[in-house]
C-alpha cells in the first residue's frame, strides 16, 4: 500500500540506488542520479554512492532488466478489449471494430492510452510505438504516465487526393505539436497506415516527411496474404518492392507484422536495415495462417524486435506473454526446436526493441537511459533458477514484475502504481460511453 512516505518515490528526478539485484551476471548494485540516466552498475557499488542516494531500494535478488520495448501498438484500442473476438479479420474490421471507432473522440483516446500505459508499467513495458487517431490527446496521456513513446497519425488515403491532402496536413501538425512538447519521452513518427491504404503517392510523401523530419516511420506490412496478392495484381510487384519505389524502406523503418514476406524480401529489408515487429499473439488470433519469416530475416540482417498489436486483437499488452508465444510460434510453424531461444526472444523485446524506437540501447550499462525493470525472484515461475532467461521467456508473465523505472523516475514500487483506481475508473467510463454512442446511432 502507498504511504505518504513511499509516495515520495514516485516524484521525478530523484537519485536513486538499487541493491542487490541479479542482472545475469551475480548481484550487482545500481545507481542512477537526477540525470536520469544509470550512473554506476557493478559488485557493492553502494559503498561509494549510498551517501549520494536519496532513495535506496532493496532488490532482494530480483531480477533487473532494462525496459521492454513495445514496438507495434494502437495503444487507446484498449477500450475496444473483448468488444468482438473469433471473427474473420475482414468481418471483425467492418462489422465492429470500424463502425466503433468512428465514434472515438480525443478523449476516449486519451483515457484508452492512459489506460495502456497502466498495463504496459505493471507488464514491464517502458517504451512503445503507436499509431492511432487524436495522437495529441495520446501525448497527453503518455506525458502524464511517465514512460516513453513514439507516435505517429495512423495515414490513410485510399488514392483519394483530398484526402491524402487532409492526412498530410495532420501528419505535418502532430510532428509540430510533439516537437512543442519539448519531451525527451516522447518522439514522433510518421504513419502511412499500409500499402493497401496509402496510395503511392501518400507513401512517397510519408517517406519524404520522415527523412526532412529525421523522423522515424511505421506501417504494417505483409500482414496476410489477400493483401500480398492484392498488391501484386494492382502494382504488379510485391508490397516489400513497392514500398522500397516509393522511399520507405531505411534504418528508421519499423515495419509490423511481417507475416507474408518472402526470401527475397527478407534480403530488401535486411540491405536496408528496417526493424520488423513480430506481434504473433495478434496474427495467430486472427489467424494470418503464416508466421514471421523470422530466420531469414535475421540472417538478411533485419532488426527483428516484438509487438503486441491492440487491445481489440491480442488482447493485452504482456510482453512477457509475447515473448513466449513468439518462440512457440516459430518453433511449431517452422518444425524447428532450436529456432528463436530464449535469449534472442528476450533480446528483441529488450535491445532490439530499444534500438528500433531509438530510445538508446536497452542495456543496464553506465551511461544508458535509466529504464529498468525488477522481475521478483521469489514466486513460482522463478523458481528454481537454473536459467534466468528461459523463465523469463518460457514461465513468467508481466504479473511477476514488481518494480518499473522509467527515466530515472519510478513509476511501479513493488506491484503499487499511484492513481491506478483513477485511470480503471475513467477508462470504464470512457468506453461504456463510447460503445452507447455507436449503438444509439446504429
Amino acid at each position: 500500500m502507498i504511504t505518504q512516505e513511499s509516495a515520495d518515490i514516485f516524484e521525478k528526478k530523484k537519485s536513486i540506488l538499487l541493491t542487490n539485484v541479479n542482472d545475469g551476471t551475480g548481484m550487482v548494485d545500481i545507481f542512477i542520479d537526477a540525470s536520469e540516466t544509470i550512473t554506476d552498475i557493478g559488485h557493492e557499488i553502494r559503498k561509494r554512492h549510498r551517501g549520494e542516494a536519496e532513495y535506496i531500494i532493496e532488490g532482494d535478488g530480483a531480477l533487473v532488466l532494462p525496459g521492454l520495448s513495445n514496438t507495434h501498438t494502437h495503444a487507446a484500442m484498449s477500450l475496444l478489449r473483448g468488444y468482438a473476438d473469433d471473427m474473420i479479420l475482414q468481418d471483425w474490421l467492418s462489422q465492429k471494430i470500424w463502425p466503433l471507432e468512428a465514434h472515438l473522440t480525443g478523449e476516449d483516446v486519451y483515457w484508452g492510452t492512459k489506460l495502456a500505459c497502466l498495463e504496459m508499467i505493471r507488464t514491464g513495458t517502458t517504451a512503445f510505438n503507436d499509431m492511432y487517431f487524436f495522437m495529441e490527446d495520446a501525448a497527453r496521456a503518455v506525458d502524464e504516465a511517465g514512460i516513453r513513446a513514439l507516435l505517429c497519425y495512423g495515414f490513410i488515403d485510399l488514392g483519394d487526393a483530398a484526402k491524402r491532402e487532409h492526412e498530410c496536413r495532420a501528419t505535418e501538425a502532430l510532428a509540430a505539436h510533439i516537437r512543442k512538447l519539448a519531451n525527451p519521452r516522447i518522439h514522433a513518427a510518421t504513419g502511412p497506415h499500409a500499402p493497401y491504404t496509402v496510395s503511392p503517392e501518400g507513401l512517397k510523401w510519408c517517406a519524404e516527411f520522415s527523412r526532412e523530419q529525421d523522423i522515424p516511420l511505421h506501417i504494417h506490412l505483409s500482414e496476410t496474404e489477400k493483401e500480398v496478392n492484392d498488391c501484386v495484381a494492382q502494382h504488379k510487384k510485391r508490397p516489400a518492392a513497392l514500398l522500397d519505389e516509393c522511399g520507405v524502406l531505411g534504418p528508421k523503418t519499423i515495419a509490423a507484422h511481417g507475416c507474408w514476406l518472402d526470401d527475397a524480401e527478407c534480403a530488401l529489408l535486411g540491405k536496408r536495415g528496417v526493424s520488423v515487429s513480430h506481434n504473433p499473439a495478434s496474427n495467430m488470433k486472427l489467424a494470418t495462417h503464416r508466421a514471421l519469416p523470422y530466420r531469414e530475416l535475421v540472417h538478411a540482417g533485419a532488426n527483428v524486435c516484438l509487438g503486441t498489436d491492440g487491445c481489440a486483437s491480442n488482447n493485452n499488452l504482456d510482453l512477457f506473454e509475447e515473448m513466449k508465444i513468439a518462440a512457440l510460434l516459430q518453433k511449431f510453424f517452422w518444425n524447428d526446436p532450436t529456432i528463436l531461444a530464449a535469449p534472442a526472444a528476450l533480446a528483441m523485446a529488450t535491445t532490439n526493441g530499444a534500438k528500433a524506437l531509438g530510445f538508446g540501447a536497452g542495456t543496464l550499462t553506465a551511461g544508458a537511459p535509466a529504464d529498468l525493470i525488477l522481475v521478483s525472484n521469489r514466486i513460482p515461475c522463478n523458481t528454481p533458477l537454473h536459467n534466468a532467461a528461459s523463465n523469463l521467456v518460457y514461465a513468467c508473465s508481466g504479473a511477476a514484475v514488481e518494480t518499473t523505472i522509467c527515466a530515472g523516475r519510478v513509476l511501479m514500487l513493488e506491484h503499487e502504481i499511484p492513481g491506478e483506481a483513477e485511470i480503471l475508473a475513467g477508462a470504464s467510463q470512457a468506453a461504456a460511453q463510447l460503445v452507447k454512442r455507436a449503438q444509439s446511432t446504429a
